[in-house]
């Protein structure tokens, strides 16, 4: 048996490694004082993302239609993340959750609390 653990994050959350409070983040985005100062904004890299939201299976009109793998038998659907392991995101810091896992701190924030995200450039992804 593995004594590795895995933290699994769920639902629309990601969870983030933080960036230490200075003013420009190592992606160049620049943090006015006013943002580092009052703890408003915070950046740091997805490391995990959760799977998304889940959808309802509107052919099981049953009283729970959340619940997985209902009478349909089909997998569950989520409505997909736009955040993705290894963008930098620049989130509200009120919405986040700190966590410690294995000695290491890291931050669970909800994909709504994320105001943007910086990304390598990608060949299938159109530059903005």
């Amino acid at each position: 048996m593995s004594k590795h653990k895995r933290l699994i994050v769920v639902g629309d959350r990601v969870l983030v490694k933080v960036e230490d409070g200075e003013q420009r983040s190592k992606v160049g985005l620049y943090l006015p004082p006013t943002a580092v100062d009052n703890q408003a904004v915070q950046g740091g890299e997805i490391v995990s993302t959760g799977p998304g939201l889940a959808l309802p299976d509107l052919a099981d009109q049953g009283d729970e239609p959340w619940r997985i793998g209902g009478s349909s038998g089909r997998e569950a659907r989520y409505v997909p993340m736009q955040a993705q392991v290894g963008d930098y995101a620049l989130f509200f810091r009120k919405a986040a959750v700190e966590i410690t896992f294995e000695n290491q701190q890291f931050l669970v924030v909800p994909q709504a609390a994320i105001l943007a995200l910086v990304r390598e450039p990608r060949e299938d992804i159109p530059d903005f």
